[in-house]
């Protein structure tokens, strides 16, 4: 199967002419469809995600709280199935396409993005839930009379009803090629992830088949809830207290983690809602504990958090750095993650201070801090399992938009730094582009009227106390099926001229 059929030409926001229905399939519409807040709410989060390039971790809360408003009958279970309809389909929303490319005589983009839609949220019910089949089929036919109209509804039922008659590794046993003819197009079809994001993470990793595939699973899987106890202004303890056994558990690496049971609201615990802890994923911790880690020769009084927002980092190295005595400098480009920034902050016991800055131009003098860190804006393919819509987003050109950013960046930072301090690079996505390449090219100088750095690597490895699997170093990077965190970049470097 090959992606001119598949995922690759699916429309996005704009669609051709209307699908017509295929073949001769029974549909005998013999009532007027009842609104299913659940599978209506579920499409209109994926229209979110479509027409808009909406995150649906950031569209699906407000509609859930607005069903639970409108809807007296709407309960926990029902947010749930919602939930895991879009994200399940989001996930799987490349697999699923390329069954449905072999269910219809034309490519996919000719089929209208909202119909594509509804048959990917009946593909998902019918081949990765327990829902019934009658059930999925009816569900999605009713869905598609309310929102598409019943022409297209009647295309939906064909459609879904081919879909029905195999499960899913029938499915992908037929739409996928064979593993020994197309490696990366058998993994990107089975795995649901775009071919060039197959082959980057494949030569970010190394290794063989089975490392990849580990990988490619893990980003299908629902990540973990986590916590980060900030310093100075909560504990784990407490935080383990107050979910009890069945709902909390210790983090794996990180001394400041705790991870949440399955279903469980943050923003129920008074500690979250008072800024004294905050949801961070276990990577961000460790990399941030990382640089506070690292060992600086004299001084040790000024940090600086130089890509800040939205906060989460930032609010972790405040804590820290105030129990050192030390001071932290926050700083975002964008003023509105800069009040995000502020927000996480917020209540510090010790001093510190947000600024509105580019990070690239700064308003601070050469030399001037001890600890600095820049967690660069990137692809974010680190974080695929909590933001599936990103796969499908990302372009392979877009890795060139961000290289001179991270590349100003961390030049600025390391002229931020005073020579025995240290600076720690870091990014959301193992892209070799985005990583070490970025970091050989800085300090060696490479590109126009730019001068090396007189640097030394510092072993990453040591920074991240009782956390296996780092490598070789002196750099480390995190992964989803090793480490259960997202894919994290650090590297650390110490001023020594």
């Amino acid at each position: 199967m090959s992606d001119q059929k598949s995922q690759q030409n699916r429309p996005r926001k704009q669609g051709g002419p209307g699908t017509k229905p295929q073949g001769k399939q029974p549909y005998r519409p013999h009532r007027k469809p009842e609104k299913d807040p659940v599978r209506f709410l579920a499409f209109e989060a994926l229209r979110a995600v479509d027409e808009r390039d909406a995150y649906a971790n950031l569209v699906l809360p407000p509609l859930l709280k607005k069903a639970r408003e409108k809807n007296e009958g709407f309960d926990g279970r029902d947010a749930a199935l919602a939930t895991e309809l879009v994200y399940g389909t989001l996930r799987r929303q490349g697999t699923y396409d390329a069954i449905v490319a072999a269910c219809i005589d034309r490519p996919l983009r000719e089929v209208d993005p909202p119909v594509l839609d509804v048959l990917a949220l009946g593909a998902h019910q019918l081949l990765g839930t327990r829902i019934p089949t009658h059930a999925a089929v009816s569900a999605s036919v009713d869905l598609a009379r309310l929102v598409l109209g019943e022409g297209r509804a009647k295309f939906v039922n064909a459609v879904l009803r081919k879909i029905s008659r195999q499960d899913l590794d029938t499915w992908v046993e037929q739409v996928a090629p064979p593993y020994d003819e197309d490696a990366e197009q058998h993994l990107a079809v089975v795995h649901s992830h775009p071919r060039w994001i197959v082959s980057a993470l494949w030569d970010a990793l190394g290794g063989g088949r089975a490392g990849i595939e580990d990988l490619l699973e893990a980003d299908n899987e629902r990540p973990e809830v986590t916590l980060v106890a900030r310093p100075g202004r909560s504990t784990t303890e407490e935080l383990l207290d107050v979910l009890g056994e069945e709902s909390g558990l210790p983090g794996r690496w990180s001394p400041h983690a705790v991870r949440m049971a399955e279903g469980g609201e943050p923003g129920a615990l008074d500690a979250v809602r008072d800024g004294r802890a905050g949801v961070q994923d276990e990577g961000s911790q460790l990399v941030a504990a990382a640089l506070a880690n690292a060992p600086v020769e004299g001084r040790d009084e000024r940090w600086l958090d130089g890509c800040a927002g939205p906060g989460g980092k930032a609010a972790l190295l405040a804590a820290l750095a105030t129990g050192r005595g030390a001071v932290l400098l926050a700083s975002e480009k964008q003023p509105h993650r800069a009040r995000l920034v502020e927000q996480a902050l917020a209540g510090n016991p010790g001093p510190y201070q947000v600024i509105a800055a580019d990070g690239t131009r700064p308003p601070w003098l050469p030399g001037t801090f001890d600890r600095v860190l820049v967690d660069v804006p990137c692809s974010g393919l680190g974080a695929l399992r909590r933001r599936p819509e990103a796969r499908w987003r990302r372009r392979p050109e877009d890795l060139e938009g961000f290289a001179p950013l991270q590349r100003g960046l961390l030049r600025e930072a390391l002229k931020a730094v005073r020579v025995g301090g240290v600076v720690g690079y870091a990014t959301c996505s193992p892209h070799l582009a985005e990583t070490r390449t970025v970091v050989d090219d800085v300090i060696r100088g490479r590109g126009a009227g730019n001068e090396p750095f007189e640097v030394e690597w510092v072993d990453a490895r040591p920074l991240m106390p009782g956390v296996s699997a780092l490598g070789d170093g002196p750099d480390v990077q995190l992964w989803p099926h090793v480490h259960g965190t997202d894919a994290m970049y650090l590297a650390v470097l110490r001023r020594v001229a």
